[in-house]
C-alpha cells in the first residue's frame, strides 16, 4: 500500500471542512501513538541497560563476542535442520 503524498493532498483538497478536521485528529492521534511507542521503548533500553550495568561484568572480548555468534548461528542452522525432515 503506497500513497504519495501528492494524491494525498488531492485527496484532502477534496474533502469538505468537518472532514478535514477529522483527517487532521486522526493524523494528531497517529503521531501521538508513535511517540508514546518510541517513548515506551526508551524507557525499556534504559532499564535493560540499567540492568546490565548493576551486574558488573567485564566487557566481552571481541573473541568472546564472536563466539556467541557462531554459537546462535549453528543453533540456528541446527533448527532449519531439523525443520525439514
Amino acid at each position: 500500500m503506497s500513497t504519495s503524498p501528492e494524491r494525498l493532498l488531492e485527496k484532502l483538497k477534496a474533502l469538505p471542512p468537518q472532514r478535514l478536521s477529522e483527517v487532521e485528529d486522526f493524523v494528531d492521534f497517529l503521531r501521538s501513538r508513535d511517540e508514546r511507542a518510541t517513548a515506551a521503548a526508551s524507557r525499556r533500553l534504559a532499564e535493560a541497560m540499567a540492568r546490565l550495568d548493576a551486574l558488573n561484568l567485564p566487557p566481552l572480548t571481541a573473541d568472546e563476542v564472536q563466539a556467541e555468534i557462531d554459537a546462535v548461528r549453528t543453533q540456528h542452522r541446527s533448527a532449519r535442520g531439523a525443520d525439514r525432515r
